[in-house]
């Protein structure tokens, strides 16, 4: 089982990054791993498990912002395609030309 966390959460202020920041080193605490920005996930050994931390990002929720949890199952899991597009390498200045008489 495989629990997801997807958040949005106001950075407007020094308090709501502050709160951002702790939500996110909380779920880091709990085991979760973050798989893309605002996107965290879980192994979770069985339903039981899942249920406990979803309480406990329930319990870590700031006070402004969206939060979405989501459970699937490892066939679910083993079932996502990852795409990661080519990293733009930056050119190489092209040498002077020199002249030979």
């Amino acid at each position: 089982m495989w629990l997801f966390v997807f958040f949005d959460l106001p950075t407007e202020t020094a308090k709501d990054r502050r709160n951002a920041a702790g939500f996110r080193k909380s779920l880091i605490k709990d085991g979760f791993a973050m798989m893309q920005y605002s996107v965290y996930i879980r192994h979770c050994a069985s339903s039981e498990s899942a249920d406990v931390h979803e309480k406990r990002v329930r319990r870590l929720l700031p006070p402004l912002g969206k939060v979405s949890v989501l459970r699937i199952t490892d066939k679910q899991f083993g079932n996502i395609m990852n795409f990661w597009g080519k990293a733009e390498v930056p050119k190489e200045p092209q040498p002077t030309q020199l002249e030979l008489f």
